[in-house]
């Protein structure tokens, strides 16, 4: 190096060493774990049509399509169907593995193939997202080869960005309903079902905004259930300065909680189980079960705090015809609002309810009046919610899993878990084992039931290929 290089690099040296430092304003850092992806951008073909575009412009409209249909809720049998049929139309052949937020897909053409792995930032339900996806899948196999790579990430992009059905206020009133319906269908009375509305309507309200804003998905759960059950008690409280005997409802608070009982996830865990696909069903149980967890044993310390005891439901005395129609009302009430916070129309809310009404009556009769044990009358429910959802299917375009999981989740045993959890926290073992098992067993015949329902009546369920 020679004089004026040597002097050059000392300049230059001296200049880094006094340059000012970056005023960086470390508080207003946002970081994405899960970095979105510019789907337009990774295309290098957009006003081709799609069947003539390169291997990995078709991967991404294939991989997209799974990603917005797993994005619903929806089980891995559906959005591997999905891509399946959307590959078809491109004329590729793909080989997918599905979890609960992740995909894997390979696409083969020829002697070229192609991989890709994307996956979603959190998970939830969206069953009009199920359907608006069903509704573009049968619309590109009637017309996607005249598409072009632009028009179907177009048609996506409406499906992406269509806002929900309904504002936190109203979901928060679906769910007050739901939770309500809920207490009377587990032997409430008026004052168990009016604090329970008030407690899970403000709860599920709270997690609507927290969930907007993107809090973590098990904290919004936590500080919900918190403030349903506290609720519920200063609901009461406010009630026995008039009615002093008001406190003796104190079982209902369970009810004002139950909104976070996963249904969806838990239901589909075993469709996906039942389909051979092991890693999307355990995947989604764990997830069932960590909310469970944390929902009961956050309410399991709120209960320790002030006191508050799972104790059974004092009898209504209520005629057998009476009841019998408060039930189908209840049941049809509490399905149309766990529709409602699935973010489906009002039209499949309808439908879903009528259906889970004739179910869940039917399996409160089959309990109560022949003796039936509950784990087998969840069975028959299922099967007849099933058998329903499909029938119902033929007369409307709704996917039949956004009909028949909201008509079973009232089925779920909420209050059996919640106790099976209690009972462990104040160490009574016995007990604790026996709500558990109770409330595993009906937990596997409901998904049992729709199983054998979907292998009588589609045969595409019915085969392994």
């Amino acid at each position: 190096m020679d004089h004026e290089q040597k002097r050059t690099a000392a300049g230059i040296r001296e200049a880094i060493a006094h340059a000012p430092l970056p005023h960086v304003h470390r508080a207003r850092i946002r970081h994405r774990n899960h970095m979105a992806v510019p789907w337009h951008e990774v295309t290098d073909c957009d006003d081709m049509l799609a069947i003539d575009a390169d291997l990995d412009d078709k991967s991404s409209i294939i991989c997209r399509a799974g990603l917005l249909k797993l994005a619903g809720g929806t089980g891995s049998w559906r959005v591997r169907d999905c891509m399946n049929k959307i590959a078809e139309v491109l004329g590729v052949t793909i080989s997918v593995a599905v979890s609960l937020t992740t995909i894997e897909c390979t696409c083969i053409e020829g002697h070229r193939s192609f991989s890709e792995v994307i996956s979603l930032p959190t998970t939830g339900v969206n069953t009009e997202r199920i359907w608006l996806m069903e509704r573009f899948v049968c619309e590109a196999q009637r017309a996607g080869k005249t598409w072009t790579v632009s028009e179907f990430h177009e048609r996506m992009d409406d499906i992406e960005h269509t806002a929900g059905n309904y504002a936190p206020w109203q979901v928060g009133l679906a769910s007050a309903a739901a939770c309500a319906a809920f207490v009377f269908l587990l032997g409430g009375g008026p004052i168990e079902m009016g604090c329970a509305f008030v407690g899970a309507g403000l709860g599920n309200f709270v997690r609507r905004h927290l969930l907007d804003r993107h809090l973590t998905h098990f904290v919004s759960i936590g500080i919900a259930v918190a403030v349903a059950c506290l609720t519920y008690l200063g609901c009461l409280s406010l009630l026995s300065l008039a009615m002093p005997a008001a406190l003796d409802h104190e079982a209902g608070y369970i009810g004002a909680m139950l909104f976070v009982i996963p249904g969806f996830p838990l239901i589909t865990s075993g469709l996906d189980i039942a389909k051979l696909d092991f890693r999307s069903g355990l995947e989604r149980l764990a997830y069932a079960v960590a909310v469970i967890v944390v929902a009961t044993l956050v309410a399991w310390l709120v209960a320790m705090m002030v006191e508050l005891h799972p104790d059974e439901f004092a009898d209504q005395g209520l005629g057998v015809g009476i009841e019998l129609i408060l039930r189908f009302v209840a049941s049809f009430v509490g399905v149309f609002g766990f529709s409602m916070m699935f973010n489906s129309p009002m039209r499949m809310c309808a439908t879903a309810g009528v259906v889970g009404a004739i179910a869940n009556t039917l399996r409160l009769s089959l309990v109560d009046f022949v003796a039936m044990p509950p784990e087998a009358a969840a069975f028959v429910g299922a099967v007849t919610a099933g058998l329903l959802a499909s029938a119902a299917g033929t007369k409307t375009s709704f996917p039949r899993i956004s009909i028949t999981v909201p008509s079973i989740v009232i089925m779920v045993p909420g209050l059996y878990m919640y106790r099976a959890v209690y009972y462990m926290g104040v160490f009574q073992t016995l007990d604790a084992m026996e709500w558990i098992i109770r409330a595993v067993m009906i937990v596997l015949f409901l998904p049992m039931g729709l199983g054998l329902a979907r292998a009588i009546t589609d045969p595409d369920w019915r085969y392994c290929s």
